[in-house]
């Protein structure tokens, strides 16, 4: 181990944090104002070149904001003056596909804790001490365990209010290397699954007018890599099924309260992406950290709790990647080349997800990337 990795601090600092500060500080309305305020008190008059170059500097930013803001009011018919009420937890019931781990395990029993009713759709059980969560077998990439299931769970404990389809696998070979029945666990689990769910727990959201659906898809639903094809494929429709099912709700079943949260994160240091390789530099984590499961829980709550429809990409670096398709070809190569995107699956192992003829995953090796 060197020096540098044994530092807290430097575990700590990458670009995200950056970026945070900085939209607090250099990017703020608030925080710019008082910057010529300052000179003005020092002196300085209104026709002085620092007082107007800051007055147009916060000027561009304050218009930059607020079309973000009002982007948002406007799809999700907010009001200029009232934000919506309060979220009440006590009154929410959340299905969670794939609840039995990684960051759908740890969604659960945060939302627990809030006094919530969760219910946890997984082929395994989960393991936990809160009373207030139910755990029924199901195979979400099969619609008739999803409709026996979802009958199951209306009987039982009632209507859902909020949905969030996390389930996800990855096989982690080239394409010539998938096996028919690889393809088919990919795009059941991480795209059927999708309308199984849905069509099963719309239906009561939209006669009673709201409701919240979560589509977790990938930052590689967006860019492609080797070696990922059909995972890349499978998230890729996320994106679209949540793009259509949002004009859905607006314009044909007249339900616009209905929310629909995309969430599309880079690398997530949970089983499933744990024998990824990725390289070690202080420079690649800057740029490209990997996400612990609590960041994204905690963004997914928060949008829950904001009730409004949007699209989350964690980390920082992920909200540029609707625009890598616009680069010209070598720029593209370039981006590829910088995130080795292409090679990271290189000596990728299935540890999560396997079939009954796959058998047990093999032993890992210590591998120094490895996320602790």
């Amino acid at each position: 181990m060197s020096r540098y990795e044994s530092s807290l601090v430097f575990d700590s600092l990458d670009i995200d944090l950056f970026a945070k500060v900085l939209s607090h500080t250099a990017f703020s309305p608030f925080f710019v104002f008082f910057i010529p305020v300052f000179y003005v008190f020092q002196g300085a008059k209104l026709t002085d070149p620092v007082i107007i170059g800051f007055g147009v500097y916060y000027v561009v930013i304050s218009i930059f904001w607020f079309v973000q803001w009002y982007s948002r009011l406007y799809r999700n018919q907010g009001s200029l003056l009232f934000g919506p009420s309060p979220m009440d937890w006590g009154e929410q019931i959340v299905v969670i596909t794939g609840g039995a781990s990684g960051i759908g395990e740890l969604l659960a029993n945060t939302l627990a804790v809030r006094n919530v009713t969760v219910v946890v759709l997984d082929v395994n059980p989960i393991v936990t001490e809160n009373y207030n969560i139910t755990y029924y077998k199901c195979d979400v990439s099969k619609w008739e365990e999803v409709e026996a299931a979802a009958k199951t769970i209306r009987e039982e404990i009632g209507d859902p209010t909020i949905l969030i389809n996390n389930a996800g696998v990855v096989q982690g070979k080239l394409l010539l290397d998938l096996t028919p029945e690889d393809v088919n666990q990919t795009f059941g689990v991480n795209t059927l699954a999708h309308f199984w769910t849905t069509k099963a727990f719309l239906p009561s959201m939209i006669e009673n007018k709201q409701g919240h659906i979560v589509t977790i898809s990938s930052v590689m639903g967006i860019v492609g890599a080797a070696q990922m094809t059909d995972y890349c494929a499978s998230k890729a429709a996320l994106v679209s099924f949540n793009e259509s099912l949002r004009y859905e709700l607006d314009h044909r079943y007249n339900c616009p309260k209905i929310r629909t949260t995309l969430v599309c994160p880079g690398v997530i240091q949970t089983p499933m992406f744990q024998t990824v390789k990725l390289p070690s530099s202080f420079l690649w984590k800057f740029l490209f950290p990997p996400l612990q499961p609590v960041t994204v829980v905690k963004r997914i709550i928060a949008a829950l709790d904001e009730q409004h429809s949007q699209s989350i990409y964690l980390p920082f670096y992920t909200n540029f990647s609707p625009y890598v398709a616009l680069l010209p070809s070598f720029l593209r190569d370039f981006a590829q080349r910088v995130t080795t995107a292409n090679y990271a699956m290189t000596d990728f192992v299935k540890v999560s997800g396997r079939r009954s003829e796959e058998g047990p995953a093999p032993p890992l090796q210590n591998n120094s990337n490895k996320s602790d």
